[in-house]
This record gives structure tokens, sequence and C-alpha cells, in this order.
């Protein structure tokens, strides 16, 4: 026996079908939920809900298997079949993450959960803590970046489906591994999300870029909070997901006493006190509001950590020396608001964002630096530039090494996006698979609009619907141990192991960090505590004073000169004295 409930508060009748049989759900509760029990139904049984006198059945909005898509009908799929081996998991703190995100699709030639496994034992030796996932939601077609999810509940079944998905967290855990999910709750896919057939998941009343906003604050919003924060509960405690991502809450509208952050932020904490283990929240956010990271207490939304897109800007336009970028990149471009970003998070706190045409940000006050996230590269960094191309295609070999060396030594969480580790020749394009012609031809074109303010040529942005982008953006692993390749790769595990050994590089303490720098030589000087880093994105050497006369344990490239308190620093270099005890060349 399995019962069936769908809300479906605008309905005036409602049945499920399995088969050529439909078993009516009987008359609704007050809040619009329906339910009907149904014998010959369990684990396996394919079904679909009628809503009214419609003449098909339509997915169930939280179905957990979608085996034949989107569009197909729903699956009973037991949640406690399967058989987990990671009992007495404990996650590795957030604060002292190296976290690694990935694109299943793309990861490996297969593109698959049982594939990626294949991969763990590589990121382990990395040095990596946290596995970040993105999105897994089912969406519709055979490729896609996996943010226009449509079946929020359901695993995309290319991917390996949900038990595939468990078989992934359970080997990380194995290895020592974190899992963070990255989920998309600012939005539903355009194709094949059938939600709209049973409530108002949506609202006109704000606009998205997407559309309408989805519903939190209006008529029926309690039911749609309900159906987030049961999605985020069940990534957790179903599939043992550590924590989760949330994809651009600046789209959240939501006017309620309590926001739905907030409330996300009690369940969630709530979860982990009754299974024993911390899970994490980390927002994405473009509006430079410290009350998203704070604690609830002080008037915040208890987010533990968030996406630091200032650092991103600050150092990309410095590795660029300014030139050629325009768009949201206008505002930075300096040494100056890279040494704010670095000591202060947000370079953007209550300035003028010319930009946006008016003032932007406000203060972190005495936040920890380890409640944000740093980054040179991620999905959309990369993915969302016209042709996808990384960093050292961008701005030079040398400047990419510099560029590690300042993630990995900042204040922040760093995160590297899958491929960065071993500077991968292929690209992270923009691709997905939409089998309307209408919608084909408006991403198309969207695509080649958005890019004109940043002055590409439409002509050059790869074809999003092509089976080829997709294809030319998944990682060539036999690069890994060749040439270039292999030393970008040398240079990030020697990093990352600094990082793991320093205390001085993991602490979160607010004002540990000081930087000096000289704006016209364009040289850089980070002091964390025991550990300096140095960087010169000059034309000329650079000659620093090394007055704790410190041992250098790393060189991004020869030709350092380090003797008694002076030190030369060649121009695009980037080297780490330290004086924490014990410390040699790593």
């Amino acid at each position: 026996m399995h019962e069936f409930r769908v809300w479906a508060p605008n309905a005036r009748s409602a049945a499920v079908k399995i088969g050529d049989a439909a078993y009516p759900m009987g008359e609704p509760s007050e809040r619009g939920w329906w339910r009907v029990a149904v014998e010959e139904a369990g684990p396996g049984t394919d079904y679909g809900f009628v809503i009214d006198d419609d003449a098909q059945a339509w997915p169930d909005p939280r179905s957990a298997w979608q085996p034949n898509g989107v569009h197909g009908l729903s699956r009973v799929y037991d949640q406690a079949a399967f058989r987990w081996s990671d009992e007495g998991w404990e996650p590795p703190p957030l604060e002292r993450a190296v976290v690694y995100e990935l694109h299943v699709g793309t990861f490996t030639p297969q593109g698959t959960f049982d594939s990626a496994i294949e991969r763990l034992d590589y990121l382990v030796e990395l040095g990596i803590t946290h596995v970040e996932l993105m999105p897994v939601a089912a969406f519709p077609g055979e490729r896609g970046w996996g943010y226009d999810g449509a079946a929020m509940y359901a695993v995309y079944e290319g991917y390996g489906g949900p038990d595939g998905l468990k078989r992934l967290v359970d080997a990380c855990h194995a290895r020592g591994l974190a899992v963070l999910l990255d989920v998309v709750y600012n939005h539903f896919g355009p194709v094949g999300n059938y939600s709209g057939k049973y409530g108002p998941y949506l609202i006109d009343r704000h606009r998205t870029p997407w559309g309408g906003a989805v519903n939190f604050e209006d008529w029926g919003s309690d039911e749609v909070r309900r159906f987030f924060c049961d999605n985020a509960l069940m990534w957790m405690r179903d599939y043992h997901i550590d924590g989760l991502r949330l994809d651009a809450v600046h789209e959240f509208f939501d006017r309620s006493a309590v926001h739905f952050l907030e409330q996300l932020s009690v369940e969630v904490e709530a979860l982990s006190e009754s299974v024993g283990r911390r899970f994490v929240l980390i927002a994405e956010s473009d509006l430079n509001d410290p009350r998203v990271v704070k604690p609830r207490e002080i008037g915040g939304y208890g987010m533990d950590a968030q996406w630091s897109d200032d650092f991103h800007h600050a150092l990309f336009t410095v590795l660029l020396s300014g030139a050629g970028e325009k768009g949201y990149y206008i505002d930075f471009g300096t040494i100056t608001k890279l040494g704010k970003a670095l000591t202060r998070t947000f370079v953007q706190d209550g300035t003028y964002s010319h930009y946006r045409g008016r003032s932007h940000g406000r203060p972190v006050d005495d936040l920890s630096p380890q409640q944000f996230l740093g980054f040179i590269q991620n999905h959309d960094q990369v993915g969302n530039r016209a042709i996808g191309d990384r960093i050292d295609q961008v701005v030079g070999r040398e400047r990419a090494k510099v560029a590690a060396g300042l993630v990995l030594t900042a204040p922040f969480i760093p995160l590297i996006f899958q491929g960065e580790e071993f500077a991968a020749s292929t690209p992270f394009q923009y691709f997905a698979d939409h089998e309307d012609p209408e919608m084909v031809r408006a991403v198309k074109e969207g695509r080649r609009g958005e890019f004109a303010a940043f002055g590409w040529n439409p002509e050059k942005i790869p074809d999003p619907e092509s089976v080829e982008t997709f294809r030319r953006s998944k990682l060539r692993w036999e690069e890994v141990h060749e040439g270039w390749h292999e030393e970008m790769l040398e240079w990030y595990r020697r990093l990352i192991a600094l990082r793991h050994g320093s205390a001085s590089l993991n602490d979160g303490t607010p004002g540990q960090t000081k930087v000096v720098f000289d704006e016209s030589r364009k040289w850089l000087v980070m002091i964390r505590g025991a550990v300096t880093v140095m960087c010169n994105l000059g034309t000329e050497p650079a000659e620093l004073e090394n007055p704790g006369r410190l041992p250098l344990v790393l060189a991004s490239r020869e030709g350092v000169e380090v003797a008694g308190d002076r030190v030369v620093l060649p121009p695009d270099t980037l080297i780490v004295l330290s004086g924490e005890a014990g410390k040699g060349d790593v």
C-alpha cells in the first residue's frame, strides 16, 4: 500500500491514475491537500495525478523518481531501500574546507554519478575536503547545467537517478569527502514544470530574469515555502547531502515577518540536532548584504556562508589589467580594491556602483571571512563568459598561478572549479537541450544579446543547443600529467597542502588579514599571522621588505631573490613566506 498526496488548493477534484485505473482522492483538507491510499501501489509503481477534467495525468510535483524524464509519469521510490555504509560520518568543518565544484555531465566522459566515483581518489590526493555538485534535480533534455530543473524532488535520470546519487555520496563519505549540492529555489525551468497545474507556486507580482517569482509571500505561500523547505530537508536526510548551495537568493522576493531563508535555517538546524550531524547552508547573493550570513539572533538569516563575488571581480580585473572587460567589472580594476576585498570582504559596502548607477551594499562589520567563499573560477565565471574560456587562457599562465596563490591563501573558504587545478584546455560553455524550437531560438538569441553589453561579437558565441558545445566542455583527463597541466596541478597541490597545514591560513578571526600595496607598481603584500604572501602584477621587478626575515616556502616561478630582509620579485609572480614552526618548502 502507498499513500498518494498532492497540494492542489484550487482543484475541484483530484485522482491518482495508475495504469488504466483512476483512484479518486476524496475531499481536500482545509489547506488544499488531497490524499488517497492505494492497496495495489508500492515502490516501482508508475502514477500521475488527474486534476479536474484534464484528459491526462500529470507528474507529481514532489516526485522522487522520473525514470522517463520530466514529462513522463512519476514512479514511487522507496527512500529507505538504499543500504548506506556511512554510519558515524562526520563532515570536515566548513571553516577548514577546500571546495571543488563539479558538473556531473562534463566531469567525466561518461557523465554519470558512478563514473564520478572513479575520480574521487584524485580529489582526495589533491586535498579537497568538500565536493560541490551543480544541480542534479531533473531537467528536460539530454544535457544542461541543471539550473532549469523542472522536477525539484527527482534526481536527473541521465546521471544515474536517485540510487546513483546515493552511491556517489556514500563513496565520497567513505573517502572523507563532504558533499554539497547546488539547489535552485528562485525559479522553475521553463519546460517540464507542471507545478502551475496544481497551485500558485509562482506569482506575477514580482519579476525575475526567468519570469514570475517564487511565491514566498502571497496567498498559498505557506505550502510553497513548505515545498522548498521539505526539498532541502530531503536532500540532507534521505541523500545524506552535507549542505546546500542556494542559487541566486537575491531573486527571492519575501516580505514576510520570517524570511524564507530564516525559516530554512531554523529547520535545517533542527534536522542537524535530530541526526547529530552538522548541515550547512551557503547562499549565492549579489546584494552585498551581511544579513544573509548573520546569526538569526541578531536579525540575520542564519546562512553559514556566502559566495563572495567581489573578491573574484577585484582579482580578475587586476589580473586583466583592467582592459577588455565591461559590465559589472567597471566597478573594479585596481590593486586598492583587491586589497579592500581581502581585508573587508565587500568592495561595494555602501559605495557608489557605476554599473548599477546607485550605492550598493553595506559593511560586513565583524563577520568572519570564513563565512564567505572565494574563487577565481566557478561555473558562472567560466561558463557565463562568452566562449567559456578559463583563467589561464584569458590572463596567461603565470598570472593564473598568481590567482591560484591568492585564492588558496586568502582568508575566505577557497573554491576550485573542475579542471582549474590542472589548467584544463577544455572550456566550460553554456549548453542546453530544449525541445521547443521557439525556446531554442530564444535561448540562442538571448545568449548573444546578453554578451553585447560586454563587447563580445555575437557570431563568436557558441550555440547553446548544439551537442558539440556540451561535448567540448567535458574534461580531458589525459591532460593531467602533461607539461603545463601537470605543472599547474603540482602548484595547486602544494598550495592546498600549505593551507591545510597552516594555523595562520586557517585563522578566521575578523581583522586578522593585513594588506599593503603599491597601486602604481602593482604589487601587493598580504600578511596573515605568521604567513606573508607577496605578489607582483607589475611590469618591472618589485623590491620588497621582509622585516621578519621569513623563509620562502612557495614561489610560483623561478627568479625570486630572498636575502635577509630583502625580496626581489619578478613580474607576474607570487611567493609565500612563513614563520610557522616546522614550515619548510612544501
